[in-house]
């Protein structure tokens, strides 16, 4: 048998000693969280079978989405070759849903990446350089505070028309303050800190500190504000569609649908409500995945 004394002390300590931890960083902790987070993770499959289905609309379409027929209006859902029935002009339901899907989509997330990439730029500038610019741009972005955001974009959209170039400006305007704001926020709380500070003293730019030591910090809550809107732009562009005031007909959009349905609620309800439930799917499922993501990067050492 070994004596310890018979060791060499660099064994003898290497002997004692555990084995090392393997310390995750912060991205491979935000995975590990969302790896057992099963409802973020089918809500997210949820929202990846919506995307591919709105991608691949005419591949899985069965027929013209704008193909109408007046012999077959408002037939029930298995009718014929119609899966999921016919609208009040005769079009097949499911072929417009599914390219309706790729409207509600790019009037949903188009807008807020536009938005994120405008506020989130005006909001780093604000916190960064702070004074009269930060009370300028500030004091501009309160100015759409005052205006409940639905009734902003129905004003927008009602002065510049219909249309989905005018609906996702009108979407893109209401969405650039909040976003502004918390990139503000977040770029005031670090830029005071000691890292930025000793970037300051090294010698490095503005521009370096900024896209270095400012943005890699700041990019969290901002992405993760910016998902929980792309929920909230798919409900108000259909509610802009369905008041007339976004998409025009005869293309296929979930809300715009719903507005041409609603006068054959009596007849076939349950056709007139797939477009609604269509928007509630999505809706929920960006806003449970949003959640997850906040959950998940919220990471206290």
């Amino acid at each position: 048998m070994v004596s310890a004394s018979s060791v060499e002390p660099q064994a003898l300590a290497d002997m004692q000693s555990g084995p090392a931890l393997k310390v995750r960083g912060y991205w491979a902790s935000v995975a590990y969280r969302l790896r057992y987070d099963y409802l973020t993770l089918f809500f997210g499959g949820m929202v990846i079978l919506v995307i591919l289905s709105a991608i691949f609309a005419p591949l899985l379409a069965p027929m013209d989405p704008y193909q109408s027929s007046m012999i077959n209006r408002l037939k029930p859902i298995g009718y014929k070759d119609f899966l999921l029935g016919t609208d009040e002009l005769g079009r097949d339901l499911l072929s417009r849903l599914l390219y309706g899907g790729r409207i509600s989509l790019t009037m949903g997330v188009l807008p807020v990446v536009i938005a994120t990439l405008v506020g989130g730029t005006l909001g780093v500038i604000a916190g960064f350089v702070g004074g009269k610019v930060n009370m300028a741009i500030m004091r501009i972005m309160d100015v759409f505070y005052a205006f409940p955001s639905i009734l902003l974009a129905v004003a927008i959209s009602g002065a510049m028309g219909g249309g989905i170039v005018n609906g996702m400006v009108s979407l893109t305007l209401i969405f650039i303050p909040p976003l502004c704001r918390v990139a503000e926020t977040a770029t005031s709380q670090v830029r005071s800190l000691d890292f930025v500070e000793a970037a300051r003293a090294s010698g490095a730019g503005t521009f370096s500190i900024i896209s270095v030591h400012i943005l890699g910090n700041v990019l969290g809550p901002i992405l993760i504000y910016s998902s929980s809107l792309v929920s909230v732009s798919i409900l108000i562009a259909s509610g802009l569609s369905f008041l007339g005031l976004g998409v025009t007909p005869p293309e296929p959009d979930w809300g715009l649908m719903l507005n041409t349905l609603r006068q054959a609620i009596y007849i076939n309800p349950v056709i007139c409500a797939l477009p609604g439930v269509a928007i509630l799917i999505t809706s929920i499922s960006f806003n449970l995945v949003s959640d997850g993501l906040r959950s998940a990067m919220d990471v206290r050492l």
